[in-house]
């Protein structure tokens, strides 16, 4: 074929023309360059292939990437695997024979991936996100997706909202806002873990987390700026109370002192740190007047009584507490604490004391394992009143379309949302995005400790650097932000 010949089949001559005439229109000072990404443009972008490998995540434990390829570009996402249920199993998960089982899962969902996926989005265009994920979600009719994966599913689905974002070539948060049908992005409050225990730290401490919430901030930085200080002058008095060891942390980056029956302590102790960096507002007793306020995740159940002893080798007898005597402790609690917002406070399946619970209106009580991210819970939920926001763990949806569609769910019941982290997550950071493109509001990423935690952070105040006098920080309307954006 000759020169001519093929600039004729190609139509180049035409699009070359086409392209300089543009440079001249702009005045371009790198003619060469624009007339390059003119031309790039003018080639529609198509996945070409999706590749996809065994990494490890936080814990070191097998997790799945994946490289979607474009004609234009590679865009790669990871999504750590999914948490076990709470408990005994729990400690189960850990043990050798079950990460054996999970490398495998892993490397069968990186072949299922690798063949299957793969050749279903061929040819697809990446800004198609919703056509992207039911082709997915068409792959696999296992009951709760165990074929695929939902953190396979996840990866994948990530990798090619990344791809359409370059494509429009804009930010990925605005081409999420998109997806969602928002014109307005805002930046979330951080749920800044301080303290771990639970089946999170090999402390004797039953609560799993405390955060706090830097709700007075007047912008994104500097909430992390106040979550940082309280985190180092936590870890101060720590220090000073139970020595060094108890300044190991746990699997969110939370410090994981030995605090064993008096665990209300961690919860004083994280107030004394607030008093420390002095972000209270003294003109006023009011709980909701002050800046830093603070978040449990609770404890485990076992059949109806929650052990508050299961991590002791020596059980007193006084450990176990019915779910009632749990409300008493929260109340008391909310009382005495700005303590603004309870996670998971009781069993997954005990639906009568949570709404029992939320209907005091104390706080804000959020579904974890209750809701589970499911469309029928949250239904569920929202019909009996059993809790007033929501956990968004996304690898226990799927896609990112399914994500979106759960965010709607729970906004439209004014709902409070919180997109989160999983523990031992992955580095990838997407879920800032879809924190601002989704306009929720809160955002869980661990402490301001571990690289996978910060990568989630740090991509935030990149975003609200870029956004400028345009980013609106979600501070004291941060219940509400989900439900009026």
């Amino acid at each position: 074929m000759s020169v001519q010949e093929y600039l004729e089949k190609h139509l180049l001559s035409r699009k070359i023309e086409e392209a300089v005439n543009a440079a001249v229109r702009a005045k371009a000072p790198d003619p060469v360059l624009f007339i390059s990404n003119h031309m790039r443009r003018a080639a529609p972008a198509v996945i070409t292939s999706v590749r996809a490998r065994q990494i490890l995540d936080g814990r070191g434990e097998p997790a799945v990437e994946v490289s979607l390829h474009t004609n234009k570009a590679v865009h790669r996402a990871s999504a750590a695997a999914a948490d076990a249920p709470e408990g005994a199993a729990a400690d189960a998960v850990r043990d050798a024979e079950k990460r054996k089982l999970l490398a495998r899962a892993v490397a069968d969902a990186v072949r299922v991936i690798n063949d299957k996926v793969s050749e279903a989005l061929v040819g697809m265009d990446p800004q198609q996100q919703s056509q992207i994920d039911q082709a997915i979600m068409d792959l696999d009719k296992a009951h709760h997706k165990a074929e695929i994966g939902v953190n396979s599913m996840l990866a994948v689905s990530i990798a090619a909202c990344k791809a359409g974002a370059a494509e429009k070539e804009v930010p990925l948060y605005k081409h999420i806002a998109e997806l969602v049908g928002k014109s307005a992005t805002t930046l979330p409050i951080p749920a800044i873990t301080v303290i771990n225990g639970g089946t999170h730290a090999g402390n004797s401490l039953p609560i799993q987390e405390i955060m706090i919430l830097p709700v007075g901030a007047k912008n994104f930085e500097e909430a992390m700026q106040m979550g940082s200080e309280t985190y180092h002058h936590l870890k101060d008095i720590i220090l000073e109370k139970y020595g060094s060891n108890s300044c190991n942390i746990g699997d969110d980056g939370g410090f994981a002192p030995n605090i064993s029956r008096q665990w209300n302590y961690a919860i004083q102790y994280c107030w004394s740190a607030i008093n420390l960096v002095a972000y209270i507002n003294r003109t006023t007793l009011n709980h909701r007047s002050r800046e830093l306020e603070q978040q449990l995740e609770c404890v485990v159940c076992y059949g109806n009584k929650y052990d508050m002893e299961f991590k002791f080798a020596e059980k007193s007898g006084q450990g176990f507490k019915t779910a009632d005597d749990l409300i008493e402790i929260y109340s008391q609690l909310c009382s005495e604490y700005p303590l603004v917002s309870i996670e998971q406070p009781f069993d997954k399946d005990d639906w009568e004391h949570s709404k029992k619970f939320t209907t005091l209106e104390l706080c804000q009580v959020v579904g974890d394992d209750l809701l589970m991210s499911d469309p029928e819970r949250i239904k569920r939920a929202v019909n009996e009143y059993t809790c007033n926001a929501l956990v968004l763990k996304a690898n226990q949806v799927g896609t990112v379309t399914e994500a979106i569609e759960v965010v709607r769910q729970a906004k439209d019941a004014h709902w409070g949302v919180m997109v989160s982290h999983r523990s031992g997550d992955t580095d990838d950071s997407f879920i800032a995005d879809l924190a601002v493109g989704a306009a929720v509001g809160q955002i869980k990423a661990g402490a301001p400790c571990r690289g996978e935690c910060l990568s989630k952070y740090n991509q935030l105040l990149r975003i609200e650097e870029e956004l400028g006098s345009d980013g609106v920080y979600a501070g004291e309307n941060w219940r509400t932000t989900a439900s009026t954006s």
